[in-house]
């Protein structure tokens, strides 16, 4: 037996926030447990019946506010709200965790929306690893539902855009410097992450103005395909002037392995052929400094 008693049952239930629900002539919990713990949990408890499932719900829940410690944030002083400090402060002064609140808008019982922001941040360790995080482990995080999970994916990928606006097509690429910093811009924080290879071409026209983007291949983890007859006909289409090649690195290196380097020198002698210039090859690798020229180290 798990259990002793009803009292252990219920306070398994209140430490989880596991509240029964009767549909269908079943019992299921508002939070995953074991299988094995439901049906033990279940004969205790004696939940047979939507008036049983009520009843225990009721009893977790005053369990629930006996433990609680914390003041919701509508309790708290004006003064440490997360959102009127925003709006006296700005949001530039305020710590993560406050402004991760705001997002999030709400907490859980016994736990308010800056606790909650907490322990996401020690969980995932910085935004970065949160935005890594798929929307199932941030479910794992108690009070995390789909709803706060879609808040905060949505509030990463505005970051995200808004960075991107910087790099806009139409810009002008003249040399190495730029079009590292386009790709840093445009697909970097997409790209440098990813568990597996993605591979990009940019294409630009007779000024070296970026006129298109296109996704060619994603691949395993150590290795994309790339089908070099492919990137010829999209760039020929799009009567591109010249092209730069982007790929990321899983590993988080970004030096080139001799495949990469076998391919960027096919393309360029095969894209000659057709009047179209490889501008640069860059790989994308784990940081925002991680990113390897070909121009710039004289590979082409």
């Amino acid at each position: 037996m798990f259990f002793r008693d009803k009292e252990e049952a219920l306070s398994f239930l209140a430490e989880r926030r596991a509240y029964p629900v009767y549909r269908k002539g079943k019992v299921f919990f508002l939070r995953n447990l074991p299988e094995a713990m439901k049906e033990a949990v279940i004969e205790k408890l004696g939940l047979q019946s939507k008036e049983d499932c009520s009843t225990i719900r009721e009893e977790i829940k005053q369990k629930v506010a006996q433990k609680r410690t914390r003041q919701p944030i509508k309790n708290w002083i004006k003064e440490e709200r997360p959102r009127e400090l925003l709006l006296k402060e700005g949001a530039e002064r305020l710590p993560l965790a406050k402004l991760l609140a705001i997002i999030l808008r709400t907490g859980s019982e016994g736990v308010s929306a800056e606790d909650l922001a907490r322990e996401l941040l020690n969980k995932f360790k910085s935004l970065r690893g949160i935005d890594m995080a798929s929307i199932s482990e941030l479910q794992k995080i108690a009070g995390v539902g789909i709803a706060k999970s879609a808040q905060i994916k949505a509030a990463l990928e505005l970051g995200k855009r808004l960075f991107r606006e910087e790099s806009a097509l139409g810009e002008k690429i003249r040399d190495a410097g730029q079009a590292i910093k386009y790709v840093r811009n445009y697909l970097g924080l997409y790209l440098r992450d990813k568990k597996k290879e993605y591979f990009y071409v940019i294409f630009l026209d007779s000024r070296n103005k970026v006129q298109d983007l296109l996704e060619i291949s994603r691949g395993s983890l150590d290795a994309s395909i790339v089908d070099k007859a492919e990137i010829i006909k999209e760039a020929t289409q799009r009567s591109a002037a010249a092209i730069i090649l982007v790929h990321n690195h899983p590993s988080g290196e970004p030096e080139p392995s001799k495949d990469d380097i076998e391919i960027t020198k096919e393309l360029v002698k095969a894209l000659n052929l057709v009047g179209i210039k490889v501008l640069d090859h860059i790989i994308i690798g784990r940081n925002e400094e991680d990113y390897f020229s070909f121009l710039n180290k004289g590979i082409i």
